[in-house]
């Protein structure tokens, strides 16, 4: 990015390498300002055109602003008194205005970033005490100006995150990019971040629309990209590496890939080939979110094109996601959409649950349900993946790797308690819509990539009213309960009502039957000669007339069987 600042709808952008104010007079005498302030307006003037034709008089948002400027460079340092009869006049309106304005500036999602070199040794130490630094005038000059106007100091400080919500260093990396990938050479990777949290984003859409298809078109044909208006998140997800290629306009999708996958370090991505790359926001005049293998790098690549709704973060998550499907079936390993836990019990060797369904059927809720009992026999309890995993064989049994670090989960399935215990490390997703969601880191990356033995492999059923579980005599005995992927939609998509998706995964085993298929007969058959016991868990989710409590009861019913086991 060039310019000082950047503005598209509720996002703003800093960069810090151009401009960066050390008073309250520099940063109002900026250029950076001057956008801010033709952005308010412009605001202003469809919000509540009176209130915008009272401030301006007629005058052109482009004539206006450098008088808005003068004006208050002049109330910085001036008194009341010293200040004309009219403007003495109009405090209450002009302190309305300062209001107003610092409250859209905080409505805005602003992320700060600082651009480094490929050589410079380290991170920039101190990109975090310049973006507190940042954030310390921002504050200060709005109470200025907001003291100055009323006549007295406050008596309560509010010590609000005035100036961004996040920080990035951008940094320079020479990577062996393959043949045919020249479009994103010289786009900055994401070196270090700061989240400002808990961080409230408000994107447009709080659900995701439709599946992703596996092309044989390659997104990166004939492609070209204006290097300053994308950074990269260098992402491992699990063992893989992945290179999310992200649109400024998306800035916030990507930051918040943070607290989901785990950033990797400029040696990493320059020491190996990536598995797979990735382009967020790709203005293609298209609609289609396509993925697709290259076979002559031995490269997955896909793309998510620019539309309001891909703010939404559930695009870009699972997009990522089928990306790793696709890799890890291509390489004989089961993609599995659920949950895992290690859990520790009293004086017993720890067992590995793992819960499978698609979005809504209650995999994540059944494992805060069973946390939530407070079992006096319960130690704790390990999570090794929320949302995606794979399974593989090792040492003769059947293993998991989980992919992510964190969870994307839906406010509405949580106790009404949680959000709050995490909250100091939460991104929270249009908190008081519908399907509000939040992201919090729950693993560390070090868990996921080691190889948790499967002793549970449950089916997570949100449709039949019944509370507890089920254990089948053998895996092969239920397996085509885990195929068809039945589930009650709970519209954290498009889709209601009851609905089946093959292998409950519409993230790569739909889309590739044919390289599925004979890897689900492998690994039911590899559990049974394993002995992990497969059954199916009554989480109730789906069921209008559910039992009171139902998820509770049966995550007593699920610990008095493993306790029992």
């Amino acid at each position: 990015m060039k310019d000082a600042i950047y503005i598209h709808k509720n996002t703003a952008v800093l960069n810090f390498s151009t401009f960066f104010p050390l008073t309250s007079e520099e940063f109002i005498s900026s250029d950076a300002f001057k956008v801010i302030a033709k952005s308010y307006l412009e605001n202003l003037r469809k919000k509540d055109e009176v209130r915008f034709n009272n401030l301006t008089q007629g005058v052109s948002i482009e004539r206006f602003i450098p008088k808005m400027v003068k004006f208050l460079k002049l109330l910085l340092v001036l008194d009341l008194h010293e200040l004309d009869t009219e403007v003495q006049s109009q405090l209450k309106f002009i302190g309305n205005i300062v209001e107003d304005f610092y409250n859209y500036w905080r409505t805005l999602q602003r992320v700060s970033t600082i651009k480094i070199s490929a050589s410079s040794s380290g991170q920039v130490s101190n990109f975090m005490e310049a973006d507190t630094r940042f954030n310390n005038l921002i504050i200060a000059t709005y109470r200025a100006f907001q003291e100055k106007i009323q006549g007295y100091k406050n008596k309560v400080y509010r010590q609000l995150q005035a100036g961004t919500n996040a920080s990035m260093v951008l940094r320079d990396v020479r990577w062996a990019i393959p043949k045919r990938y020249e479009a994103v050479r010289g786009i900055p990777f994401a070196d270090s971040i700061l989240l400002r949290t808990p961080l409230l984003l408000h994107p447009e859409g709080t659900k995701r629309y439709g599946s992703f298809i596996h092309s044989d078109v390659n997104p990166f044909d004939q492609l070209k990209l204006n290097r300053h208006e994308w950074f990269c998140y260098p992402a491992k997800v699990g063992e893989l590496l992945i290179l999310i290629y992200v649109h400024f306009d998306y800035s916030f999708s990507g930051i918040t890939n943070a607290n989901l996958f785990e950033l990797a370090s400029p040696k990493e991505v320059i020491n190996r080939k990536p598995d797979g790359i990735l382009l967020f926001g790709l203005d293609d005049k298209t609609e289609d979110s396509t993925y697709h293998y290259d076979g002559v790098n031995d490269l997955w690549v896909a793309k998510v094109p620019y539309m309001t709704k891909i703010e939404y973060y559930g695009y870009m998550k699972k997009m990522v996601l089928t990306m790793h499907n696709a890799i890890m079936m291509k390489k004989g390993w089961l993609p599995i959409h659920g949950s895992m836990i290690n859990i520790h019990f009293k004086g017993r060797d720890p067992i590995g649950v793992l819960f499978m369904g698609d979005s809504g059927a209650g995999k994540s809720e059944t494992i805060e349900a069973m946390q939530l009992l407070n079992h006096p026999e319960l130690i704790d309890m390990d999570i090794i993946f929320d949302d995606m995993g794979s399974l593989h064989i090792h040492e003769g049994k059947v293993v998991a790797q989980g992919s992510e670090i964190g969870a994307f989960i839906r406010l509405d399935d949580l106790d009404k308690g949680s959000p709050y215990k995490t909250m100091d490390r939460s991104i929270f997703m249009n908190p008081e819509s519908v399907n509000a969601r939040v992201v919090i880191p729950v693993s560390s990356y070090q868990l996921i990539v080691q190889n948790h033995p499967v002793h549970y492999f449950f089916y997570a059923n949100n449709y039949v009213n019944q509370v507890g579980l089920n254990l089948a005599k053998s895996a092969e005995e239920l397996k085509h309960v885990f195929v068809e992927g039945k589930r009650m939609a709970l519209a954290t998509t498009h889709e209601v009502g009851l609905s089946t998706t093959y292998f409950a995964n519409p993230f790569g085993p739909m889309q590739d039957q044919a390289t599925c298929d004979p890897l689900i007969d492998l690994y039911f058959k590899e559990m049974d000669q394993s002995k992990v016991k497969v059954g199916e868990v009554y989480t109730g989710l789906g069921v209008k007339d559910a039992v009171e409590d139902h998820l509770r009861l049966t995550a007593e019913a699920l610990l008095n069987t493993l306790l029992g086991a």
